[in-house]
């Protein structure tokens, strides 16, 4: 039996995301992104075994919000 605290403890993991999933969501093809994470311009990924890696959905969610203000500031400073 899973105690009530082991259950709350799962609901504060940060989620995976597969590279299917990073793919959707950035519009990055699987070699722009494991090129951009090997220069440190994208989050890294977690190996979760031999053969298989994901991600942590909000570094991903973060790098995506972090470009959208890097375009909004400079489509502000242009004004």
């Amino acid at each position: 039996m899973v105690s009530n605290t082991t259950q709350q403890d799962q609901h504060h993991l940060p989620a995976l995301l597969r590279i299917s999933e990073v793919r959707r969501l950035t519009g990055l093809s699987d070699s722009a992104i494991y090129r951009a994470a090997q220069r440190g311009t994208f989050p890294r990924p977690l190996k979760l075994s031999e053969r298989s890696s994901a991600w942590v959905e909000s570094e991903v969610r973060g790098w995506i919000a972090s470009r959208i203000a890097e375009r909004d500031s400079k489509s502000s400073r242009a004004a």
